[in-house]
């Protein structure tokens, strides 16, 4: 897929999952009266989760393999998590704390910080395609070109060859 198609994706998801954020936080900062860095935290969290369902589905479809979903969603925590919640936690402290913006706005601004590293994490780690998959469709192709097999050797040739470079 083109890379301008997918961060125009990843930007609407974004925008969409921003949405969620500054609502989740408005809420959960009521919930939790003046502590807003535990607000943060946790309408993170839950954006977090969203966004992870909507790029697995949109963003990144082309690249999904149900097989490797939880590998996908820990890399996923480990990266834009991380990024997200690190970025916005410290940009939070000195927005809000030091430069004194209101704190919707200045949670609008630390998303905005965080989301070309989260692109970049995203598209080149968290939802990378694993490369022993198409090295064993390669040799699986060229075992059953080889052979003469049919399709269906073909698989049972690709599940052979990915389970040897396990």
């Amino acid at each position: 897929m083109n890379i301008f198609i997918r961060w125009c994706k990843f930007n609407l998801v974004g925008a969409i999952g921003m949405v969620v954020q500054l609502g989740a936080l408005a809420l959960f900062n009521q919930w939790s009266a003046g502590h807003y860095l535990y607000a943060s935290a946790a309408a993170v969290e839950l954006t977090l989760l969203h966004n992870f369902v909507w790029h697995l589905h949109y963003t990144w479809r082309d690249r999904r393999d149900d097989s490797v979903l939880l590998a996908q969603l820990i890399r996923f925590h480990l990266s834009n998590g991380l990024v997200s919640m690190l970025g916005n936690l410290a940009l939070m402290q000195i927005l809000v704390h030091q430069a004194h913006i209101p704190l919707l706005t200045a949670n609008g601004i630390a998303i905005l910080c965080c989301s070309i590293v989260n692109f970049s994490l995203g598209n080149q780690w968290a939802f990378s395609t694993p490369p022993v998959r198409p090295i064993a469709r390669h040799l699986a192709v060229r075992l059953a070109a080889r052979y003469s097999l049919t399709s269906a050797s073909v698989s049972k040739s690709e599940s052979a060859c990915v389970s040897e470079f396990h």
